[in-house]
């Protein structure tokens, strides 16, 4: 009896790119590349684009000069992924990533409904693993925001939730403090 093998092919994001450049995928799709594998981006719900919309406009207020808040823009950080964030706060300024993608961030915000599982467990250790110092997940159904701090190869070490009321201090802004209650849809 003959017995198939199925062999995982992992792409890097070098092919992704030129996959990319030479139009394998359709104009529309909405992919991101994610520790080797392609992954379909949920579509956006009212709610969702709400708070992404929500997040970038505090963060904007937060970090000024010499930082770049980019919404659901590739990140180039690691040989096999190239996430969209629904946000992140890269230093330097726009006309700075022309030519390529950031390769890190000092905060990543992801605002999930539908993708609220593969958020705090695939993408929180993938940004983890790459050293993102400072993970944000806006959990439109649990009305919170949950912080993720401390880096290590599986994961985050110190995670908080915020809820209504509270307030954030992002780490590299520590003179700051954001209210949730602007964060939330």
């Amino acid at each position: 009896m003959f017995e198939a093998t199925t062999h995982h092919y992992r792409l890097s994001r070098t092919e992704y790119d030129r996959a990319v450049e030479a139009g394998v995928f359709e104009t529309d799709a909405k992919l991101e590349l994610v520790d080797g594998d392609l992954l379909a981006m949920t579509p956006q719900g009212s709610r969702h684009a709400t708070g992404v919309d929500l997040v970038a406009d505090s963060l904007r207020h937060v970090f000024r000069t010499g930082f770049h808040v980019r919404m659901q823009l590739p990140l180039a950080i690691d040989e096999y992924s190239e996430p969209e964030p629904d946000v992140a706060v890269v230093t330097g300024g726009i006309r700075d990533y022309r030519d390529a993608h950031p390769t890190s961030a000092l905060l990543v915000v992801e605002v999930s409904d539908e993708s609220l599982h593969r958020d705090r467990t695939v993408k929180q250790r993938l940004y983890a693993r790459c050293g993102i110092p400072e993970y944000w997940i806006l959990a439109v159904p649990d009305a919170r925001v949950e912080v993720y701090r401390d880096p290590a190869a599986d994961g985050y070490r110190t995670v908080t939730i915020h809820r209504a009321g509270e307030t954030i201090t992002p780490l590299a802004r520590p003179e700051a403090r954001i209210a949730v209650d602007d964060l939330l849809p």
